[in-house]
């Protein structure tokens, strides 16, 4: 495709320029012997079945249950009683022992209850009588008995050692992405970020977050703070001096990154964690840590810094269910987000007052985690916020399967499929890639430039910068081999990136991606090759590099 049609995608996001290379590879496939090879979405091809099971399960118990209360020939039941209810699911299962998920069941309830402390009946009662999803969410931020587990279960995933010391509130919400809007939303509404205030982005980053500041709904000036390549995609030291300016009023992190899926270091860490206690106690962090588990001992900012951070979790990646719209907020219950709101001036207060005075008669005392679930409902439809119950029963589900696996070997398979599908294309690539415990390998940043700069040359370098447009990598994949892949530019990566899922192809075909991003190359140095050649019949010299190239 020429680079003017090309120029004419450039102010579209990646996920937007995916369908039209869709449709292209679509034709290729069409048209050829090629299969279309979609890498550019990081949805799963795997799922967990062990907890899926568990939840099937109990749903067919929750029936018995609501037949038991009323049972109309019309097919009427009625809603669960907690009397006895734990007592009638063991011996209930004692009957299925053999179906799929009963083994599961018995032991995750036994687990729950001595782990958690919980009362059997009322434990039990919560996830039947929510898996019927027979009532409106009660508490509507997350149901008593799910926000113990998650609590424990987002120290694993996203705190790390050594853990946290106190509490966090947390709000089970439709997946990440309704974390983001709803998080969004609510520093606008409570003036912890207003129009023409400064934000940090730490990039190259997940492409939403480069998008919604700029909307007129915010209005905000961002600056990013840059994990370059050569530094591992660890933050340098003259990056993090930007966040010490004062009217930089909040950093956002995905932790590990995506595109280029390289968790932070401790020694970064570290060095924020200092940042922020010796010079910017007031900033606000948001960290978005949904492939944390793919990276062995992970910690993030919620468990270095939990008062300054605002915490996003989905569990749409790990446990393959996407569909299931899994996510959760977590605020420390002592944090700088209240403090702030607390010192606003008394205008601003009034109007909060206002804002959120039909929900309670101390809206002053009404914290950060409360004021966006009804943010989240735009206030006057508090009354039914909250994730709905059978959601909210997976989320227990799937989090105390981790937990009971001790032995972690969920998390290495998980680990290990990924693994193996990068390795894979990176002998298609044909190239050598050091190893780094801290990348997840869920998803891979092909650096074209910096990779053709190595194997074909810095004249084909110059050469491609000069005559070539960068999204031409994306469209001659689509046109030439049937196969999506998004460009990294638009996660603020190298314009001359490509960002290719592990997640959602089988394994085999990794390395045919590979093959097939090393043909483009090639086909550039040929175009050069034919370049130079015609130059030089016309008696022209070819240009030099431009210099440092």
């Amino acid at each position: 495709m020429d680079p003017v049609t090309l120029r004419s995608f450039e102010k579209l996001s990646p996920f937007e320029i995916k369908d039209e290379l869709i449709r292209l590879a679509k034709l290729t496939a069409q048209t050829s012997s090629i299969a279309l090879l979609n890498a550019g979405r990081g949805n799963p091809n795997w799922v967990a079945t062990t907890p899926r099971e568990g939840f099937f399960l109990l749903g067919q118990f929750a029936i018995t249950e609501s037949r038991r209360v009323m049972n109309k020939p019309a097919g009427i039941g009625g809603m669960p009683k907690a009397d006895g209810i734990a007592g009638r699911l063991e011996e209930w299962l004692a009957t299925h022992k053999d179906s799929p998920g009963a083994t599961f069941l018995s032991e995750m309830v036994a687990f729950a209850v001595k782990k958690f402390d919980f009362k059997p009946d009322a434990f039990v009662h919560e996830l039947v009588d929510s898996i019927i999803g027979d009532n409106y969410p009660v508490p509507d931020r997350m149901l008593v008995h799910n926000e113990r587990i998650v609590h424990e279960y987002l120290m694993w995933a996203m705190c790390g050692e050594p853990r946290p010391s106190g509490q966090f509130d947390l709000y089970a919400v439709e997946g990440g992405t309704a974390a983001m809007c709803y998080i969004f939303k609510s520093l606008k509404a409570n003036r912890l970020l207003n129009p023409g205030d400064t934000i940090a982005l730490a990039t190259p980053i997940f492409t939403p977050y480069l998008e919604m500041p700029h909307l007129e709904d915010y209005g905000l000036n961002v600056i990013s703070v840059a994990a370059p390549q050569e530094n591992r995609f660890q933050f340098t030291d003259a990056e993090l001096k930007k966040l010490e300016d004062p009217k930089v009023k909040a950093f956002f992190v995905v932790n590990p990154g995506n595109p280029y899926a390289v968790a932070l270091s401790e020694e970064t860490i570290g060095k924020i964690v200092t940042l922020v206690q010796t010079k910017r106690p007031d900033l606000l962090l948001l960290t978005d840590d949904v492939y944390g588990t793919f990276v062995k001992g992970f910690r993030g900012l919620l468990g270095a810094l939990p008062k300054n951070t605002i915490g996003v979790y989905s569990y749409s990646k790990y446990f393959g269910c996407t569909g299931w719209r899994l996510g959760v907020i977590a605020i420390h219950r002592e944090n700088i987000f209240d403090k702030a709101i607390a010192n606003h001036p008394d205008k601003i207060l009034a109007t909060l007052d206002t804002r959120y005075g039909p929900l309670t008669l101390k809206p002053r005392e009404m914290k950060l985690i409360d004021r966006i679930v009804a943010d989240s409902r735009d206030i006057a439809l508090n009354h039914t916020a909250g994730l709905s119950l059978p959601q909210q029963v997976m989320m227990s589900l799937f989090s105390l399967s981790e937990m009971m696996d001790e032995a972690k070997l969920y998390q290495k398979t998980c680990m290990e499929i990924v693994h193996n599908r990068a390795q894979r294309m990176i002998e298609g690539l044909g190239i050598e890639v050091p190893e780094n415990v801290l990348h997840d390998r869920y998803y891979g940043l092909v650096d074209f430039e910096f990779w053709a700069n190595k194997y074909v040359g810095p004249e084909v370098v110059a050469y491609m910068k000069e005559h070539i447009h960068p999204l031409d990598i994306v469209f001659r994949l689509a046109e030439d081999h049937g196969i999506v892949l998004l460009n990294g530019g638009g996660f603020h990566a190298p314009d001359w990136s490509v960002r290719v899922s592990f997640a959602n192809l089988d394994d085999e075909v990794y390395s045919q991606i590979g093959r097939a991003t090393r043909a483009v190359a090639r086909g550039y140095r040929q175009a050069f090759e034919a370049y130079k050649l015609a130059l030089s019949q016309a008696g022209t010299k070819t240009p030099a590099p431009a210099a440092g190239e």
